[in-house]
């Protein structure tokens, strides 16, 4: 009896493991057979005569699209700058959320270093400069611009004790002299101060400070900025700007991406924001009444 259930139980592993060999076995489909759906399998790559993918949306139609336009500023009175409870206001900030306005986008502000605009606005960090951004043709090589909107000039800004020290250009090449790297102001100082003793620093503002601080004695900034930060009443009562002297004079625009479509778009909006007195408006608040180009 007990050979009888020795051998039951033999036959019924062999039974098992025959099975279990079985399914083991069952062929799996060749590399070339199609899958379930039909479709290539993910490592084949498309034939010619698939449609190919859809083109990039322009630029505006990019910034219609994502419903704000990114604006890269730098803190610069009388164009972007804080008020005393903190809001960001200025000829510029206000001028762009009009447009956007009529664009259909939110207006979102971002601070940039200006060393790196061109990459911030290439890279689309951001999708324009709007901050008193001078036209220049190196600048044209790297970005489009819109109609111009405002004249500007670089003058030269020195401590009010020293009116009878430095008058005209020769006697300001006697000073330190400091402006924003990469601006109109430098531009200046290689253009009309060449040989002087000069120092680059990050921004207009931080120029001013040199001057005040005494680290330096003269600042080449923007007319528009000089006017509405130095002398009584501001924080740079101190501070002058060197009367009856002036220096390259130049053009403020937006500057947008390369080819951008968006600029037509721009200048479209900015003649019907002077059209109907809002730009006006504007520049009388921030005291560029007289700069504003509306022709």
């Amino acid at each position: 009896m007990k050979k009888l259930i020795c051998l039951i139980m033999a036959l019924t592993m062999i039974f098992a493991l025959f099975a279990c060999a079985k399914s083991e076995t069952k062929p799996s489909p060749s590399p070339s057979s199609p899958s379930p759906s039909g479709s290539p399998d993910a490592t084949t790559s498309p034939t010619a005569t698939e449609s190919p993918s859809a083109p990039a949306d322009d630029d505006l139609s990019y910034i219609l699209n994502k419903g704000e336009l990114v604006i890269g500023y730098t803190d610069y009175a009388p164009m972007n700058y804080f008020d005393e409870n903190g809001t960001l206001v200025g000829f510029d900030t206000e001028y762009a959320e009009a447009l956007c306005e009529r664009l259909g986008v939110k207006a979102k502000f971002v601070l940039i270093n200006w060393d790196t605009k061109e990459y911030e606005l290439a890279s689309k960090n951001i999708d324009c400069i709007w901050n008193g951004l001078t036209v220049t043709e190196e600048r044209r090589e790297h970005m489009a611009f819109t109609k111009s909107y405002i004249v500007n000039e670089q003058v030269a800004v020195i401590r009010a004790e020293d009116a009878e020290k430095y008058k005209d250009l020769e006697s300001l090449k006697a000073g330190k002299i400091v402006a924003e790297t990469g601006s109109a102001g430098e531009m200046a100082v290689e253009a009309d101060l060449s040989g002087a003793a000069y120092t680059p620093v990050a921004s207009q503002a931080n120029a001013l400070l040199e001057v005040k601080a005494r680290t330096a004695d003269v600042a080449v900034i923007d007319s528009t900025m000089a006017h509405s930060m130095t002398g009584p009443g501001t924080d740079y009562a101190d501070l002058m700007i060197v009367e009856g002297l002036h220096l390259t004079s130049e053009e403020y625009a937006i500057g947008l991406r390369l080819g951008s479509t968006a600029v037509e778009k721009f200048n479209e909006i900015t003649a019907s924001l002077i059209a109907d007195g809002t730009l006006q408006a504007i520049a009388e608040k921030y005291g560029l009444a007289d700069r504003l180009i509306t022709d």
